[in-house]
C-alpha cells in the first residue's frame, strides 16, 4: 500500500511539471498581436518666396539667434545679415582680383558662429588707433596737409606723436597731437622713443587696431576698413609691406656678451603696418612701459625693425605681407591709376625725387599739389568744402 501511494505522488509530481511546461509554450500564442505604433509624420516645409542658397554662409559674431525674427520680405534678420555679409564678401574679393593681388578675406566654408567670431570683424572707424609719427619742424610742411585731408575724416581715431609742442596748431585744428618728449634727432633712440608710446596709448585706447603711419602718408580710410575687417582682432595678426626683398637678419645680444643671429621680416613703417589688438598684448612683454627701448637696443634696429624682430622673432607670427601700403620708397608713378583709390596707404617722393608721386589727374595741378594727396582725397571726398567741383578724370 505504501508502494502504492508513493507511485501516484510521483505520477502526479510529472504530470504537473509537464502541465506547467505546456502552459508556459502557450502563453506566447494566446497573447493578443501587438499595437502597431504610429510614427509622428513630418510637417510639410515651408519656404520663403525666394530659395536659399544649398551651402552654409558665414555669420557674423554677435548677432542674437533671438533676435532674428521674421522680417516684411519673409526671410528671417538672421537670413539678412547673412546675404548682406555675402554680399560684402563678394565685393572684397572682386576688389582683391582687381588688385592682381590673392584676396584676403575669410574663404566661406561650413563653420558656426564661434568660428566666425574668430576670423572676421564688422569694424567702424571707432574700432581703430591710427598713430601717426612725426617732429616738430614737419607740423607745417606735413602735417596741416593730413589735417586738412584724410586725418580730417578719422580726427577722433588718429593720434600725431611728435617730439615738441604745437598747441596753436592743436586748438586751430582739433587734432590728437600728443607730445612724446622724445629727442628731435632722427635715429634709432629717437624713433623707438616715439613708438614706445605709441604702443603704450595704443594698449590704453582699448581699440581693436593698432595701425602707424608716417607724415608722408595718405591713409584711404575705407580701405583700411575693408582690409583689417578680413581679420578679427583677437587673432594674432600683423599686417605691412617689406621694404626688403628677403628677411633681415640681426645679431641678438645675451647676457655672457655674446650674440646670436635671428632673422625675421619686418613691415616697413615709411609704408605703415596694422597690429591687432590680441597680438599687441602678447608684446607686452617686450613693448610696454619702456621696454621696447630696451629691446631695441638688444638688437640695435630701428622702430618698425623692432617690431618686426618681437613679432616674428620671439611671437613667432609670421608677417602677413600685403601690396596695398605704399612708402616713397617705391616708384609710386607705377602704380595703375585706376587702381589708387583701392589702396590703403600713399606717399610722395622727398627732396631728392619730388617727381614720384602717384599719377592722379583732378581739379588741382601738379604745381598746386605736388603730393597728389589733395587731387586723391577730393576723388575720395567731393563734397569737402575745398575741393574744386570737377568731374573725375584718369
Amino acid at each position: 500500500m505504501h508502494i502504492v501511494s508513493v507511485g501516484v505522488s510521483k505520477f502526479c509530481f510529472l504530470f504537473a511539471v509537464a502541465f506547467c511546461c505546456l502552459l508556459l509554450l502557450l502563453i506566447p500564442a494566446l497573447q493578443p498581436p501587438p499595437r502597431q505604433l504610429e510614427l509622428p509624420q513630418p510637417r510639410p516645409q515651408v519656404r520663403p518666396a525666394q530659395a536659399r542658397p544649398s551651402h552654409h554662409t558665414l555669420v557674423p559674431a554677435g548677432i542674437d539667434s533671438a533676435r532674428a525674427t521674421d522680417s516684411p520680405t519673409g526671410l528671417s534678420g538672421l537670413e539678412i545679415q547673412r546675404r548682406t555679409i555675402r554680399t560684402k564678401l563678394t565685393q572684397n574679393e572682386k576688389h582683391s582680383h582687381k588688385l592682381g593681388v590673392a584676396s584676403e578675406r575669410v574663404p566661406e566654408r561650413d563653420v558656426g558662429l564661434s568660428s566666425w567670431s574668430k576670423s572676421l570683424d564688422m569694424l567702424e572707424l571707432k574700432d581703430l588707433f591710427i598713430a601717426v609719427k612725426t617732429t616738430r619742424k614737419y607740423h607745417k610742411s606735413r602735417l596741416e596737409l593730413l589735417i586738412q585731408t584724410w586725418v580730417s575724416q578719422a580726427k577722433e581715431q588718429t593720434y600725431i606723436f611728435t617730439d615738441g609742442e604745437d598747441k596753436e596748431l592743436q586748438m586751430r585744428t582739433g587734432a590728437n597731437i600728443i607730445n612724446t618728449n622724445c629727442s628731435a634727432a632722427h635715429n634709432r633712440q629717437a624713433l623707438c622713443c616715439k613708438m614706445s608710446v605709441e604702443y603704450d596709448k595704443f594698449i590704453e585706447s582699448q581699440k581693436k587696431w593698432f595701425c602707424h603711419v608716417d607724415d608722408d602718408n595718405y591713409v584711404i580710410l575705407p580701405s583700411l576698413l575693408r582690409l583689417l575687417s578680413s581679420y578679427h582682432h583677437s587673432q594674432d595678426i600683423y599686417l605691412g609691406r617689406p621694404s626688403l626683398d628677403h628677411p633681415i637678419e640681426a645679431a641678438e645680444r645675451v647676457k655672457s656678451d655674446g650674440s646670436v643671429s635671428v632673422k625675421f621680416w619686418f613691415a616697413t613703417g615709411g609704408a605703415g603696418f596694422c597690429i591687432s589688438r590680441g597680438l599687441a598684448l602678447k608684446m607686452s612683454p617686450w613693448a610696454s612701459l619702456g621696454n621696447f627701448i630696451s629691446t631695441a637696443e638688444k638688437i640695435r634696429l630701428p622702430d618698425d625693425c623692432t617690431i618686426g624682430y618681437i613679432i616674428e622673432a620671439l611671437l613667432e607670427v609670421t608677417l602677413t605681407h600685403t601690396h596695398l601700403f605704399h612708402s616713397h620708397l617705391e616708384n609710386l608713378q607705377k602704380l595703375p591709376a585706376d587702381n589708387v583709390l583701392d589702396q590703403v596707404t600713399l606717399s610722395y617722393g622727398g627732396f631728392e625725387n619730388r617727381r614720384n608721386v602717384v599719377s592722379v589727374v583732378g581739379g588741382f595741378s601738379l604745381a598746386e599739389d605736388p603730393t597728389r594727396f589733395k587731387t586723391v582725397h577730393c576723388l575720395l571726398y567731393p563734397d569737402a568744402g575745398w575741393c574744386p567741383k570737377f568731374k573725375p578724370e584718369y
